[in-house]
């Protein structure tokens, strides 16, 4: 198992992505805290049906004294942080079913809601495992940007601006933290048909979309998954400050 008793936070757990990290994760052998605003409790359960360690916890990752909590709870159960997954993420569907808008319609509101979940909200998740990795002397953060920072997005310009500062993030926290030994990766999924992503996008759509990949298939929760436990496992050790895009060639990065 290439997570074997490592520890590991993941936001936005609840479902989604989230949920397909959780389950890999536990796969794999991670001892695991779930985070979300939603409930956890049925991911976790999953997971300890099958033998796996599991935290659930009520996080909004909007408050620093929610996040600080998160990673206190967790090293307060398994004993240190080694992996933290910044997944939470405000998207469209679901969440916000009006997202999508010309750039000229947008408000500061709409602004306003990306920028405090998807940026602030992932700063200060790092904030708060960072002193504990630190202390260790080791650690990896992975970050979960989109394709839509690199090719546009001008129906949701406020959804990819936040996800091309991910990838800043990542970089400039990539530099900051080499020193530790900590490393900073961050994943740029294509479309993946989440629940939130199916409420926007019609089948028909989606086709559309296979069709402008060069690997003609849907792309799957688990192969976002599979990619993330690539750069949480030893095998990454030595990667740090990119930016894997894991698209089926929509987008050659």
């Amino acid at each position: 198992m290439r997570l074997e008793n490592k520890v590991a936070i993941i936001t936005g757990s609840a479902r989604g992505l989230g949920r397909a990290f959780a389950l890999r994760f536990a796969r794999e052998g991670a001892k695991l805290t779930l985070c979300d605003v939603h409930d956890c409790e049925p991911v976790a359960r999953e997971i300890e049906a099958v033998g796996g360690e599991v935290l659930a916890l009520i996080t909004d990752i909007t408050s620093e004294k929610n996040t600080a909590k998160m990673a206190k709870k967790t090293v307060d159960r398994f004993g240190r942080i080694d992996i933290l997954v910044n997944n939470a993420a405000a998207v469209g569907g679901i969440e916000i079913p009006d997202f999508m808008k010309p750039a000229e319609q947008l408000v500061a509101e709409d602004w306003n809601r990306f920028l405090e979940v998807n940026i602030k909200g992932t700063f200060l998740c790092c904030k708060a495992v960072i002193p504990y990795m630190k202390k260790q002397g080791k650690g990896n953060i992975i970050n979960i940007s989109s394709t839509t920072a690199f090719t546009g997005a001008p129906a949701f310009l406020h959804y990819s601006t936040t996800k091309g500062g991910i990838i800043t993030m990542t970089r400039g926290l990539a530099v900051a933290l080499g020193d530790y030994n900590i490393n900073v990766n961050a994943v740029a999924p294509g479309p993946v048909m989440t629940e939130a992503m199916r409420v926007l996008v019609s089948e028909e759509a989606e086709k559309q979309l296979v069709a402008r990949q060069i690997l003609k298939r849907s792309i799957q929760p688990e192969d976002i998954a599979a990619a993330v436990v690539f750069l949480a496992s030893d095998e990454a050790s030595i990667i740090t400050g990119q930016t894997l895009a894991v698209n089926a060639g929509e987008y050659m990065h």
